[in-house]
């Protein structure tokens, strides 16, 4: 190892231009450098605000209203915060008169094959930051496939798997949450995109599809919004999603160039 100053370097230093995780970090004696433990006090500080940012269901509404959609605003069974951290079973469910308007939103319209919800689950940062970006990328590829899509849902204190039961209410093929995940150190603002066919109570995970990670520094928007659109294509012709359903695109790719490349 290479000194410098009072601070150790460590031999792997280099790599650190080549990941924001956090390895060689270096040592002063026996402990982290301070300037690293108050990189890392903060990076917690961030994700803990994170989890605890009030979310701006208006706000947000007004932003999607904004693409030329319908919004509708719900509560899953989760009064509040506190709550939803508490009790995650709640936020798989809607509240009474939340369930009765998309009962009433599904009879004045037609079923649909998607149905989107925004959640703020765990990062209302992450909502505020990549939701209104990534659905201007995916929801004109949705329309140039004539994909039925219905009002967008904006389901506060929500948990993934509410997307069963207001995808089953609205009568949807598929249905999309749009999520805060859980915030890492570094990574307080990042989305989760799940998707699953045949929305209905009593899906597992195993049911679904994620697309994870999306922020500028992860997948950024544009790159989410095709994978998305290319899972959810897919999983509507095959009628199927979750373990059954891959990302097969760098497969055929790589199998088309050795066709031409044998053909050649």
């Amino acid at each position: 190892m290479v000194k410098n100053s009072l601070i150790t370097v460590d031999p792997w230093h280099p790599l650190r231009s080549t990941t924001r995780a956090r390895i060689a970090l270096g040592r002063a004696g026996g402990s982290l450098p301070t300037h690293e433990w108050l990189d890392f006090k903060s990076a917690h500080a961030a994700a803990r605000d994170a989890v605890h940012n009030q979310f701006d269901a208006e706000r947000l509404a007004t932003e999607i209203a904004n693409l030329n959609v319908e919004v509708i605003i719900v509560d899953s069974g989760a009064a509040d915060r506190l709550t939803f951290l508490q009790r995650p079973d709640l936020g798989r469910r809607l509240d009474e008169p939340s369930r009765y308007a998309l009962q009433e939103l599904s009879r004045r319209d037609t079923a649909s094959d998607l149905a989107i919800i925004v959640s703020d689950g765990l990062s209302a940062l992450a909502i505020e930051r990549q939701v209104p970006p990534l659905l201007a990328a995916l929801l004109p590829r949705l329309a140039s496939d004539r994909w039925r899509v219905a009002p967008i849902v904006i389901a506060r204190f929500g948990r993934v798997a509410v997307q069963d039961e207001i995808g089953h209410v609205l009568g949807a093929q598929l249905a999309l949450t749009l999520i805060g995940e859980r915030p890492g150190l570094g990574s307080p603002d990042s989305l989760g995109a799940y998707l699953v066919y045949a929305p209905r109570p009593g899906n597992t995970d195993a049911n679904r599809n994620c697309v994870s990670n999306i922020r500028p520094e992860g997948l950024p928007c544009e790159v989410a919004a095709e994978t998305i659109h290319y899972l959810l294509t897919e999983a509507r012709r095959r009628r199927l999603s979750g373990v059954q359903l891959k990302d097969q695109r760098a497969i055929t790719q790589g199998a088309a160039r050795r066709s031409l490349g044998n053909d050649g």
